[in-house]
């Protein structure tokens, strides 16, 4: 059986496009701690980014400087186009008080477009799927392509590459319900000395080869695209490696603000990156053979085993962005109405973003453990990796053109200028990986798709429900004015209904009069209305309105990043006059027991999925965390 749905849409006023993060924790907290999660990701893909694009370019004409110069340089522009122009200096502007990510950004445009925004969402519902791709794909690959490092001191290690790699994975995700800043505060530093170690280990390659120094012209990459043809497409999907992370850095945008994440980049992540790329092409260039692992290749024998230890604890902090990423975009396609209600743990008292999903966190590990056991190697799920990413890419340039177009109100030439460069850019990625499909890349795909009929199938299904729950049930002023003209016994105390239709009465009322034939001294028709901003102001969480003596419409108003606490909401209440206390407070839920519809608005099978969604759904009394003792359920049959 599923609780009747009591979360509607509001329209708040325009929210601050430049918002910075709602923390209290200091600057250098944050700062490291964005380090040690938001940049895990894109830290570690000098792991396995250079060896893909160079094998893919090398079999062509072989390892030759040319060869090396043109990846080079396509790594080290895409760094520095897609990662630093795109997301670092201007869709870090386009948060929504504070808050990133796809479906942030879906929010903003939605709220920019009114009604005509379904093509928004759409879009939402496909960057949002094609996400949870990323997260699981980038646990897996990350963390096998540190473990294989073992096989370069010896190859008796080979057979233990896949278990090992399934215990690191298990423990990382045992972890997680610790909360994202005991885990940051652990990685922060972790990070920091892997950054400084990659680029102080490629210092003295650079300069047996200053010549890799020439790579930061792009005339180099120009070149090796028109001379390579098919093979330049192929080795372009594999360059995408390097810049898979960006997304995840929108994505944490909510969990350390924009400026520590910023200041991260600019001044510690790109340096050391850009430096170890190029360390490892000189490498290459004096030894075609180091291809093999150019990244370990570059350190002596001696520090081998320790960069295989630091390069594991890296890569499980790699994992670690997608994950806390994943947690944000689940709770906000809750709040959107694009998922049934999961658990929600807040697990930081200083940062209300920062939150741990039960249910997300098992169903990745599920994915993520198969895909280990399925593609056993990360040159073979390096070809699955980059689909999802750069479709999500393509999608948020088109919501960001929006946004700067709409919310920002710049005209739309000027924002067509801005963004249809990196528009193509990510068009031209997603045609390179789009080659990989029958190779792995069908797996980010098959997951995304998934995803996106659960999200469809989740909101089409509510929508259908709340006209068909609408239909029948009796507006509520007409409810009002008969219950006036014929009063039934009165009981002590405040009844709250919750409904999703505030003009209707709802059918948990309608059941209580029929069945017990009783009404409180005071009720109210509750409705909980969810912002399209992640937090609305205390002062704006609370409307009254008096609809007779002994009725009273409530609304209660969440951002979608907030966890609704109905009791706490109602407490503010007191202020606008109404007299709220818990001990004297039932609720009435009304809890429905969904079947299939002989004549239904979507296909049977899809009616089956939805109704499956709906049981699956967190309780609504935990949800809304109303006190179990207060809560009364009232049973109703509803056919979808």
């Amino acid at each position: 059986m599923q609780p009747e749905v009591a979360a509607t849409a509001a329209e708040p006023p325009a929210a601050n496009g430049h918002g910075e993060s709602h923390s209290t924790a200091s600057f250098g907290a944050l700062m490291l701690g964005s380090i040690g999660v938001v940049y895990g990701d894109i830290g570690t893909s000098p792991l396995y980014a250079f060896r893909e694009a160079a094998t893919a370019a090398a079999s062509m004409d072989g390892v030759t400087p040319h060869a090396v110069m043109g990846v080079l340089s396509l790594i080290l522009w895409a760094l520095i186009v897609v990662v630093t122009l795109k997301y670092v200096l201007i869709l870090m502007r386009a948060d929504n008080n504070g808050e990133g990510g796809t479906l942030a950004l879906m929010a903003l445009a939605q709220r920019a477009l009114s009604g005509r925004s379904s093509i928004i969402v759409l879009l939402g519902i496909i960057s949002g799927a094609l996400f949870y791709g990323d997260a699981v794909i980038t646990p897996a690959l990350s963390v096998l392509s540190a473990i294989e490092g073992i096989k370069i001191a010896t190859s008796a290690f080979d057979p233990y590459v896949v278990p090992l790699t399934l215990v690191i994975l298990f423990a990382l995700f045992a972890v997680q319900s610790r909360g994202t800043a005991r885990v940051a505060t652990f990685f922060g530093p972790i990070m920091v000395v892997w950054f400084v170690v990659i680029a102080v280990a490629a210092l003295p390659h650079i300069a047996r080869h200053p010549e890799v120094l020439g790579a930061f012209n792009p005339v180099h990459a120009v070149t090796f695209m028109l001379h390579h043809g098919v093979i330049g497409l192929v080795t372009l999907g594999a360059v995408f490696l390097a810049v898979t992370g960006g997304e995840a850095l929108y994505a944490d945008l909510g969990h350390f603000g924009k400026r520590p994440i910023q200041t991260a980049w600019l001044y510690i992540v790109l340096p050391s990156l850009a430096l170890n790329y190029l360390g490892q092409g000189a490498l290459v260039i004096g030894n075609p053979k180091a291809l093999e692992n150019p990244f370990y290749l570059m350190f002596p024998d001696w520090a081998l085993l320790p960069m295989v230890a630091m390069a594991t604890m890296a890569t499980v902090i790699a994992s670690q962005a997608v994950i806390t990423g994943a947690y944000s975009l689940t709770r906000q396609a809750i709040q959107l109405g694009l998922l049934p209600r999961f658990e929600i743990r807040h697990t930081s008292e200083s940062h209300a973003g920062q939150i741990y999903i039960p249910r997300v966190n098992t169903l990745l590990l599920i994915s993520v453990v198969l895909l280990v056991a399925l593609f056993r190697s990360s040159s073979a799920l390096a070809s699955a990796y980059g689909i999802a990413v750069t479709g999500t890419m393509v999608v948020t340039a088109l919501m960001g053109f929006v946004v700067i177009w709409k919310v920002w109100r710049w005209s739309m030439l000027a924002a067509a200028a801005l963004i249809v460069p990196f528009l193509l850019l990510d068009l031209i990625f997603l045609g390179a990986n789009l080659l990989k499909v029958f190779e792995g890349g069908w797996v980010p795909l098959a997951l995304g798709g998934l995803v996106m009929l659960l999200m469809y199938t989740w909101r089409r299904g509510s929508r259908l429900l709340f006209e068909k729950s609408r239909k029948l049930e009796l507006p509520l002023a007409d409810l009002v004015a008969m219950l006036e003209k014929r009063p039934p016994q009165r009981v002590s105390g405040t009844a709250v209904f919750l409904t999703s239709d505030p003009n209707s009465a709802p059918t948990a009322l309608m059941h209580s009069l029929k069945h017990y034939k009783v009404l409180h001294e005071k009720n109210v028709i509750l409705t909980i209305e969810t912002a399209s901003t992640p937090r609305i102001d205390i002062s704006e969480r609370v409307r009254l309105e008096e609809v007779s003596a002994t009725f009273t419409r409530v609304a209660l108003r969440f951002g979608f990043m907030e966890s609704p606490n109905v009791p706490k909401a109602l407490a503010i209440a007191r202020k606008l006059g109404w007299q709220f206390d818990i001990m004297s407070t039932s609720f009435f839920l009304s809890r429905r027991a969904l079947k299939p519809a002989a004549q239904s608005g979507m296909p049977r099978w899809q009616d089956h999925l939805f109704i499956a969604l709906s049981r699956s759904a967190n309780d609504a009394t935990d949800y809304f965390q109303i006190p179990t003792g207060r809560v009364v359920e009232v049973g109703t049959q509803v056919s979808i």
